[in-house]
């Protein structure tokens, strides 16, 4: 047998050895059960891969993210066989990872029922223990047909192949530009095929290399995500490298449900969806009213004083707006379908900035107005697919803090410095700490507009920006608008959870769409660069966010009342209505408990209702002109004179901070 000489490399290390022909990537790294894959020259492959000369390899960890995302493909894999054996009839879809676990779409005559889930789980269990091995067979797209010929979904994606993965959802998983492989599930003693599936792969070793896993919930998914297209049955899971790992998870999946903002938005009485009014639109009560208002009154404050000047603009818009803009042609299945008017088409605004340009073109520019800095909360509509639509984080009308700025060229560096350290500030003084920064980036996808040397210099001045503040920097290649490049300013919550807020964008384009031009200080004509930015991302989602993150205990500035008198008898009423009319002439939001409740029930809808402060009297307090605090913790303070107890809460709203 001849010698073949492959390097492997472990970080920053690198070690070159020489291995007989045949060896595998599973020799190299023979008994370390944590390698589940390994990367042959920059592509996944399993450690059944047989190396090859000048290979270089790298170990594939099952707690990476390519490990994890193997570890539950391989998992769905298992799940879509349990399912077939116990549903013969059941036709396959797509499985592929997602974050946090992983799916698979299944034709079924009836929707899976919750104690079906259970038997598919004890199947999968039984599966796992016996050890099948994942093989990989390279197939013809003809052979392909002919072994999955009782597979329409299959077939479909065999034709589709090289645009599969745009085609639908996690198509990419299955089939490529390449060459069509079938990953055969095969008995570990006997090697009988016991399954397979049309999959790219990588798999692990054996379905024993699956440590701990929970089926999660089933629901419907249209197939390729058209409603035009038959509606089948979706089995989401999860699957993890430990059962430590998985407890933790499920665990955080309970707290993560105890902050659900639509459970929350409806307990606290803060906004609903109507069905009269449609999917994804929603309706603020008077509560959810209050902290909006506050909201949007702070960043009001903070923009006025950052130079931003307010915007108004219409809902509607004759179709050509966006044809010049770019939107209709790259954005069109997000808009609303149009409404014909006086033989024109009219759109319903899906964004903010064509209508700020024409406020830009308006009139003749100098270069002394730069930058022009336009604000508007600007409500926008999004055709939403249904089955995307989730409360205020995914909705189809929205209000976005939409700005756009105008600069010449030598001054865009600074004033990218300045809005994303503006972005930042901001956001810290909604109580979000803990950010990291990424740059999407374009590809070679023919949607993205503009040369090369505008996407080059774009680029450049964002990556500039963003390593000034000193935080992670995630690079997202074809991410980008399809006009400009930009930086997500992402925020991890109290939980852990990792949310995009806002969105700095550099555009060359729409300047040059629009013909927007300054008159420059040698008297020339340029064209100013334009950046975009959301600050909030929408109104609404950052609602929910800050909802979510404070579960439901929103510091005071923000909470809808902010204290709450509770008399310890009836006689005590007038004088804690007193007391609530002195804190409002300070502009306090307090009210008074005059029910007929009991006080421990007074005290415990207080609490319900994530009040910051309960304002307790009785006639020890009358006495003396005082009041007594009941804190969210239940601690208490007591004999408060009544003026240092309004200077308490107003230092707490001047200073938002959480109580």
């Amino acid at each position: 047998m001849s010698d073949v000489r492959v390097s492997i490399q472990r970080d920053s290390e690198r070690e070159e050895r020489v291995v007989t022909t045949g060896t595998t990537a599973a020799d190299l790294f023979d008994g370390d059960r944590s390698i589940v894959a390994a990367r042959v020259g920059g592509q996944l492959k399993d450690l059944a891969y047989e190396l090859a000369e000048g290979d270089e390899v790298e170990p594939v960890e099952i707690t990476s993210q390519d490990g994890l995302d193997i570890l539950r493909h391989s998992t769905a894999h298992v799940m879509a066989q349990a399912v077939q054996e116990l549903f013969p009839e059941a036709k396959l879809g797509i499985g592929p990872p997602i974050k946090d676990g992983f799916y698979y779409d299944f034709d079924v005559e009836t929707p899976f029922h919750p104690d079906d889930l259970k038997r598919i789980e004890k199947k999968m269990q039984e599966i796992i223990k016996r050890g099948q091995r994942f093989s990989r067979r390279p197939v013809t797209d003809e052979a392909a047909r002919e072994e999955l010929a009782a597979e329409p979904y299959k077939l479909e994606l065999i034709g589709l192949k090289g645009s599969a993965a745009d085609a639908a959802e996690g198509a990419s998983a299955e089939v490529g530009a390449g060459e069509l492989t079938i990953y055969d599930n095969l008995d570990a003693k006997s090697g009988e095929l016991c399954w397979k599936d049309l999959c790219r792969g990588p798999h692990l070793p054996t379905t024993r290399n699956i440590p701990a896993f929970k089926l999660m919930r089933s629901a419907a998914a249209y197939w390729r995500g058209s409603e035009k297209n038959p509606q089948l049955q979706r089995l989401y899971g999860t699957a993890w490298p430990t059962k430590d790992e998985l407890k933790a998870y499920l665990d955080f999946l309970v707290e993560a449900e105890k902050r659900d903002h639509r459970k929350l938005g409806s307990e606290l009485d803060l906004f609903s969806f109507p069905d009269e009014l449609g999917s994804g639109l929603a309706v603020f009560h008077p509560k959810g009213g209050i902290i909006r208002r506050e909201m949007e009154a702070y960043s009001r404050k903070r923009h006025e004083e950052a130079g931003y000047e307010f915007v108004n603009t219409p809902h509607i818009t004759k179709a050509k707006l966006f044809e010049t803009s770019g939107h209709l042609p790259h954005y069109m299945e997000g808009m609303f379908p149009p409404m014909e008017f006086e033989g024109q088409d009219y759109y319903l605004k899906a964004m903010n900035c064509p209508m700020h340009n024409l406020i830009f073109r308006a009139r003749g520019r100098s270069y002394r107005e730069l930058p022009l800095r336009l604000f508007e909360f600007g409500t926008v509509y999004r055709y939403e697919k249904s089955g995307v639509v989730h409360g205020l984080t995914r909705a189809r009308g929205f209000t976005q803090d939409d700005s756009h700025i105008y600069c010449t060229r030598e001054q865009a560096p600074d004033e990218l410095d300045s809005l994303l350290t503006f972005v930042l500030d901001l956001l810290r003084d909604y109580g979000l700490n803990d950010f990291y920064l990424e740059l999407s980036t374009r590809d070679d996808s023919d949607k993205f507009i503009g040369s090369d040397e505008q996407w080059a210099e774009a680029t450049d001045l964002l990556r500039q920006a963003a390593e000034k503040q000193g935080l992670e920097l995630v690079m997202d290649p074809g991410g980008a608008a399809y006009y400009g490049p930009k930086i997500s300013v992402q925020a991890k919550d109290a939980i852990g959870r990792t949310w995009q807020m806002s969105t700095i964008q550099v555009d060359f384009n729409q300047p040059a769409r629009f013909e927007l031009e300054y008159t420059a200080a040698d008297g020339s004509r340029q064209q100013p660069i334009m950046l975009h930015r959301a600050l909030f991302g929408s109104i609404e989602r950052f609602f929910a966010v800050l909802l979510e993150h404070y579960a439901g205990a929103f510091p005071v500035w923000l909470a809808p009342v902010q204290a709450v008198g509770i008399p310890i008898g009836d006689s005590h009423v007038p004088y804690l209505e007193e007391f609530a009319a002195e804190a409002k002439a300070k502009g306090l939001r307090v009210e008074v408990d005059s029910s007929s409740d009991r006080m421990q029930k007074k005290i415990r809808n207080a609490q319900r209702a994530k009040t910051p402060f309960m304002i307790i009297a009785g006639d020890d307090d009358m006495a003396a002109g005082a009041v007594s605090f009941r804190y969210r913790d239940g601690s208490q303070k007591n004999g408060i004179p009544r003026a240092e107890a309004i200077a308490e809460i107003l230092d707490a709203v001047e200073r938002r901070i959480q109580v």
